[in-house]
């Protein structure tokens, strides 16, 4: 590598070979011209050479320094990549730590229920499909001695976990009471809500009565006719059993209805 002078900043001419041979040829041009031409003198050789000497180290210091600028772009690409990379890298990784945590918690949900627990679910499932039965009625029939004998904690796990409109449960049951039965608005309720009966709430059992299909006038002939044939009770015993509250719960109106249309 060619050496330069601190002090001036170029290049010994010693060392320079092929500016030797520049100065040659240009002294034999000058030296073949006429002597009228003073205009090329060894100054203005030295003037060249300057110049030549300056022109080389500007563009030897050009080129040193372009790279440098083209390293520090690709640095600065190669870092900017280089930190997309961590973020994305990071959050695959938080995602990937996530869903296996998911995954984790389910399986660990599915292993710890019991086979009684999942019994017991599929039971109630039945009884509500099939009776239309309260949520109260299902747990005493699932933990009964007389009924299907499940734990406490199992027959808990399956009322909590049934999926039912007990609403939609108490209006199916309503409606059976009321085409079977013949019972008036106020007998339903009170069948509907009692602990002996079907243990729904006061709101379902509400919601049923007021939603039924159900025809009080008839419902109440039907109820007379039913204690004149089975029973043989006069006209009058019969109105008051129908508007008992003891008894069936028809309104004034409703038994009255019942009496005049008795055969």
């Amino acid at each position: 590598m060619t050496k330069i002078d601190k002090s001036t900043g170029k290049r010994p001419l010693q060392k320079r070979w092929w500016l030797a041979c520049v100065v040659i040829v240009l002294a034999g041009v000058a030296a073949g011209c006429e002597v009228d031409d003073e205009t090329t003198s060894l100054e203005d050789l030295l003037e060249i050479e300057e110049a030549v000497v300056a022109d080389d180290t500007t563009l030897e210091d050009e080129d040193a320094a372009e790279p440098d600028e083209e390293a520090s772009e690709e640095e600065i690409e190669e870092e900017d990549v280089t930190d997309e990379d961590i973020v994305e890298d990071e959050s695959d990784s938080e995602e990937s730590e996530e869903v296996a945590k998911d995954e984790d918690v389910e399986t660990d949900d599915e292993e710890e229920i019991p086979t009684d627990y999942t019994s017991a679910l599929s039971r109630a499932k039945s009884y509500s499909d099939m009776m239309h039965m309260s949520k109260t009625g299902l747990y005493d029939q699932l933990i009964s001695e007389y009924g299907d004998k499940f734990s406490v904690e199992a027959a808990q796990y399956a009322v909590d976990h049934l999926e039912v409109d007990w609403n939609d449960n108490a209006l199916k049951k309503a409606q059976t009471y009321s085409d079977t039965m013949h019972m008036s608005k106020g007998g339903l309720f009170d069948q509907l809500t009692s602990e002996y009966g079907e243990q729904f709430t006061a709101e379902q059992a509400q919601y049923a009565v007021d939603n039924v299909n159900a025809d009080w006038n008839e419902n109440a002939l039907q109820k007379a006719r039913s204690y004149q044939e089975s029973m043989d009770m006069s006209p009058a015993a019969i109105r008051d059993q129908l508007i008992s509250e003891y008894g069936e719960q028809f309104t004034a109106e409703q038994a009255d209805y019942a009496i005049e249309n008795l055969d």
